[in-house]
C-alpha cells in the first residue's frame, strides 16, 4: 500500500516494492520491469512518477533500460528472458492486419499518435516507433503536418514484386 501522505515521494516506494519483489526471487535477472503504463494504472500515477521509478531502479544498480523495449532486472548486457516481439512491432502489426482486411484503404490516415498511446497504454516514442515500422515496411507513408496514410497496396511489405 503506497502512502501518499508521507514523506516518502511515491517513485522510491515504488522503487522499493519492485526491489523487494527482486529479493526475493519474482522478478529475475532478464526479466522485464512493469511498463511505465502499467505502473501507471495499478497505482495511479502520473507518467513522470512512472518515468522515475525506472530510473531509482537504474540508479540503484537493480535493473536497466532498454529504449524501445523497456526496463529489465540486473545490468545491461545480461540476457533478457525471452519475450514476445516488442511493442511497437505488435502495435505496427495489428494496424497492418487492419490494412490487409481493408478496414483502413488506401490513401486514409491511420489512428494518430494520441490514439495509439491511448489504446495500447504506450508511450508517445512507442507510437512514433509503430509508425516508422510501418513506413519502413511499405504500408504506410508520412505526410509533414497532416498525418500518416495508408499506402497504396503495390507498396506493400506482401506485394507481388515484378
Amino acid at each position: 500500500m503506497l502512502d501518499r501522505e508521507g514523506p516518502v515521494p511515491l517513485y522510491k516506494q515504488l522503487a522499493d516494492l519492485i526491489r523487494e519483489q527482486i529479493e526475493r526471487g519474482e522478478l529475475k535477472a532478464g526479466d522485464p520491469v512493469p511498463s511505465e503504463a502499467k505502473l501507471e494504472r495499478d497505482y495511479d500515477i502520473a507518467r513522470t512518477t512512472a518515468r522515475r521509478v525506472a530510473r531509482e531502479l537504474r540508479e540503484q544498480g537493480m535493473a536497466y533500460t532498454i529504449q524501445g523495449e523497456g526496463t529489465f532486472v540486473g545490468e545491461p548486457g545480461n540476457p533478457r528472458a525471452p519475450r514476445k516481439i516488442p511493442v511497437y512491432q505488435r502495435i505496427a502489426e495489428e494496424v497492418a492486419e487492419r490494412i490487409r482486411r481493408g478496414e483502413i484503404p488506401p490513401n486514409r490516415a491511420i489512428p494518430g499518435e494520441k490514439v495509439m498511446m491511448r489504446e495500447y497504454g504506450v508511450a508517445k516514442v512507442t507510437a512514433r516507433q509503430a509508425v516508422a515500422h510501418l513506413r519502413d515496411q511499405g504500408w504506410v507513408f508520412t505526410v509533414p503536418y497532416r498525418g500518416t496514410y495508408v499506402a497504396s497496396p503495390d507498396k506493400w511489405p506482401d506485394a507481388e514484386s515484378p
